[in-house]
């Protein structure tokens, strides 16, 4: 078999070529501008730039943004939604957010949802992994820490967490109680 000849390499990114790649990508992607920015960025050391002046990102991500194919807060909603359903806390959802640069100013919403889904939250994630009244038995105690240390990486707090693991199998419960727990 004959050996592979090299890839001819790509030439580089000119205005159009970049617009046009930031407009792919946000029609491919829920993203923000931070993401959007960060790809660009990437794709330009990457490939090089052959503009007549320099690449201005920042002002491709503002301009897909103020035609609405990018919107930060929607995109914190969305992903605090999904989080949410997953049976994660308020605090892997602002860290969530945080990586993705969502600003406080458009994740404010997110936060209060996250918030409010707290405790249906933690009780999705207890579920998923068999925990408290979810369990077919009662945990020894080290698996019931282990339980306790899972969701708070999942970002829900201590006391809640302690809360819903120290559940017996099967056991009634009263979400408001489970709410007054921090």
């Amino acid at each position: 078999m004959p050996p592979r000849s090299p890839r001819k390499p790509r030439p580089p990114l000119d205005q159009g070529k970049l617009d046009e790649l930031a407009l792919h990508y946000v029609g491919r992607f829920a993203t923000t501008r931070s993401k959007l920015i960060a790809y660009l960025g990437r794709k330009l050391r990457e490939r090089g730039w052959a503009g007549e002046r320099e690449a201005d990102v920042a002002a491709i991500a503002e301009r897909l943004a103020g035609l609405g194919y990018i919107d930060d807060a929607a995109y914190a909603l969305a992903k605090t939604r999904s989080l949410s359903a997953r049976g994660y806390g308020a605090r892997r959802v602002r860290q969530s957010l945080h990586s993705a640069g969502v600003g406080e100013a458009d994740s404010a919403g997110a936060h209060q949802l996250a918030e409010a889904e707290r405790v249906e939250a933690a009780l999705r994630f207890a579920r998923r992994r068999r925990l408290g009244p979810f369990a077919d038995s009662r945990a020894e105690r080290a698996e019931r820490e282990r339980g306790i240390a899972a969701m708070i990486r999942a970002g829900h707090a201590f006391g809640l967490a302690r809360a819903i693991v120290a559940l017996e199998p099967g056991a009634n419960f009263v979400l408001e109680e489970l709410a007054e727990k921090r």
